[in-house]
């Protein structure tokens, strides 16, 4: 899957597809590519423009070291969707291949470049297919990484919120709505760590614990 340029001006506000693509543009690299397509994305998503306001008033070096300092612990903001549920056992491994056939399902092969389970590649494909049932059985990742970014006080936030609310029902509050809306999660049998729960892991990260 290729993030690219899907966006037209003058499509609906409130498109969840139209959201979708530009969100998925937003939490990759700010590359050059990136900048040229802000004024699209603007006209486009609205949602998006206190994210947008941001990225315009930095200079783009800036912007670029920001996304790294914000993205490259993923423990704090991964933005590899099984992780926020699976953490590191060996159960996620089954988990990206659910992705992979979730994409399959649709025409759609995954390249190696990323895992597939990487947000903006979810985000496009959602943008793509209409098909939201993997953001739908990761909203407790998703929410939690909005809150963590929130936490943060990076403007990366704006964005996650504004994924969070192209899907059905309220935000959670907090962490502890958040981990709720997992339920009672897979059998404890596919974890392979005895005893751990899902999302059991977070409780030993730095971002829940108020280290950022």
């Amino acid at each position: 899957m290729n993030t690219g340029p899907r966006i037209r001006p003058g499509s609906p506000a409130a498109d969840p597809a139209v959201l979708r693509q530009a969100a998925a543009l937003c939490l990759t690299y700010p590359d050059e590519a990136f900048h040229e397509r802000v004024p699209l994305m603007r006209a486009a998503a609205p949602a998006l423009h206190a994210f947008l306001d941001h990225a315009e008033s930095v200079l783009p070096e800036k912007l670029a070291e920001h996304y790294v300092q914000v993205f490259d612990f993923k423990n704090r903001h991964c933005l590899y969707l099984s992780w926020w549920l699976d953490g590191d056992t060996r159960r996620r491994g089954e988990s990206l291949v659910r992705f992979k056939a979730a994409y399959r399902e649709h025409g759609l092969e995954f390249s190696d470049e990323e895992l597939p389970d990487f947000l903006p590649a979810v985000l496009e494909f959602t943008a793509q297919t209409g098909d939201d049932s993997l953001l739908r059985e990761h909203r407790p990742g998703l929410e939690l990484l909005r809150l963590a970014l929130a936490e943060s006080g990076t403007p990366y936030a704006h964005v996650l919120a504004a994924v969070c609310g192209t899907l059905p029902g309220p935000s959670p509050k907090d962490r502890a709505e958040a981990r709720a809306l997992a339920g009672s999660g897979p059998p404890s049998e596919q974890v392979g760590l005895d005893g751990l729960a899902p999302y059991g892991h977070l409780g030993l990260l730095p971002v829940l614990s108020g280290d950022h």
